[in-house]
């Protein structure tokens, strides 16, 4: 049984869900979009001033219902990899980051588009990496077509599940052309799909066109998309947790519905990033304990709508890679997984989501590893419970001649790749070497030797075109 941690009771569930729906229905929200208020309009919202849409009870209820409680995602060759459902648990990296660490200098520098490329690769051969994004954003190309260097940069260094962020409409058909090129086919795409799309909207209650531009074309052709708010408790939204809790579920059940009116039964992520806006030195701290909280409650309500849900781990407000970072890391990747988040994105993010480094992300991934095992448990069967084994032993006995250790040694216990455990003369004769020099010398491999299973000839070709 997997553990599973739960914050709230059902009863303080309820209210958080209550008082959402007050929200929606009292204070409305802005709609930056004519579709999407006509859509509200038709369904029975109220409009006021033609713009603020007041949505009632009822519709919010109806929509939860019509949405899909579970959505399968593939990899480009087709075969099934992400299960969002229930508490099933992945992890990924992020999208954009400003600066990269070089991997070669440890020289903070701005983005390129091979640091999206180098990403991508040392992603494709990280065993606990399930799903790519961006990871940078790429200073040294075409801003206006730049999610499509970034979506070209991915697909030729990884087959694995991808998540795309999208900036401008401009590119939406672009973006559709090529992963229906990759696909096969639009129904082949349909059946298997293998990306998702990232998307947010404006924060306190405001859709704007942009955010819903993305939500309608992705129900349109049924792309599952990731529709979520940036909360920062104190300024876009109430300085206490559980204000900023309902603000943000609010927030994402308008997004629902304006979705689920557009095409019943499209695939719709639910989620989001609230934290605490730090009234100190005035930044939106990604190590804050209050954020991946709030994501395990907003994981208990998504099991509660039946719906996958989207949160954050494996990330820091460090500028370098050192003990903040690994605190931070480790612990926001342990409680986001014990909550059951289904996709945890922005491993490997430093510097309070502006930068990321090569070594950090390798060394997530080994954190990454350790919190599967956690996750895991324990197996209380007649075997696993050895009483047989046991008896056979008997007191002053060992352990280490049974053919029952030999069976399940491996399964039984967690073997690190990076982590050092051993004695001190022979970690000092290996070099006296530290995780980060460790996780530093794995991404330089992986990039000298790591080949990824590359897209056919004629299908980089047409990218090219595409994007030409």
């Amino acid at each position: 049984m997997q553990p599973i941690l739960n914050f709230l009771s059902e009863r303080e569930l309820d209210e958080i869900h209550t008082a959402s729906l007050s929200i929606l229905e009292k204070t409305g929200i802005n709609v930056y979009h004519e579709e999407a208020r006509d859509l509200l309009n038709s369904a029975g919202a109220k409009l006021e001033d033609n713009l603020r849409v007041k949505i009632p009870y009822g519709l919010v209820e109806r929509t939860i219902e019509d949405a899909p409680g579970r959505t399968v995602i593939y990899n480009r060759r087709g075969e099934e990899k992400l299960f969002l459902e229930g508490s099933n648990v992945y992890f990924g990296t992020g999208s954009d980051l400003k600066f990269t660490i070089d991997i070669d200098t440890s020289q903070r520098r701005l983005s390129v588009i091979e640091d999206v490329e180098k990403a991508a690769l040392v992603c494709d051969e990280l065993d606990n990496i399930d799903f790519v994004m961006s990871y940078g954003m790429p200073s040294n190309v075409n801003k206006e077509s730049m999610e499509l260097y970034q979506l070209k940069a991915i697909l030729q260094n990884t087959s694995k599940p991808v998540i795309l962020t999208l900036f401008s409409s401009k590119v939406f058909t672009k973006m559709l052309e090529i992963i229906h090129r990759v696909a096969g086919n639009a129904k082949s795409f349909k059946e298997k799909p293998f990306l998702m799309v990232y998307g947010q909207f404006v924060s306190p209650f405001q859709h704007n066109r942009e955010g819903l531009d993305r939500l309608l074309f992705c129900a349109e052709n049924l792309i599952p998309i990731i529709y979520v708010p940036t909360i920062m408790a104190g300024a876009s939204g109430p300085v206490t947790m559980a204000g900023s809790l309902a603000e943000g579920n609010a927030e994402v059940l308008a997004g629902l519905v304006i979705h689920q009116l557009k095409r019943k039964g499209a695939p719709f992520i639910y989620g989001g990033c609230i934290g605490p806006f730090d009234m100190r030195d005035s930044v939106f701290p990604y190590g804050a304990p209050e954020w991946h909280m709030s994501s395990a409650i907003l994981a208990q309500l998504s099991r509660r709508y039946r719906l996958p849900v989207f949160g954050t781990g494996g990330c820091c407000d460090s500028k370098v890679v050192d003990e903040q970072a690994a605190i931070e890391g480790a612990y926001s990747l342990l409680l986001e997984a014990l909550a059951g988040v289904n996709i945890i994105h922005d491993v490997g993010y430093m510097e309070g989501g502006l930068t990321g480094a090569l070594d950090y992300l390798v060394m997530m991934d080994e954190t990454v590893g350790l919190v599967r095992r956690i996750l895991r448990n324990f197996d209380i069967t007649i075997e696993k419970m050895a009483l047989e084994v046991i008896n056979r032993v008997g007191p002053g006995g060992n352990f280490l001649g049974e053919e029952h250790t030999l069976k399940h040694f491996r399964e039984e216990a967690w073997y690190p790749d990076l982590f050092n455990r051993q004695t001190q003369k022979i970690w000092e004769d290996g070099g006296s070497t530290t995780l980060k020099q460790r996780s530093r010398y794995r991404a330089k491999e992986i990039l000298m030797k790591h080949r990824p299973a590359s897209l056919p000839g004629e299908v980089q070709k047409e990218i090219d075109r595409i994007i030409a």
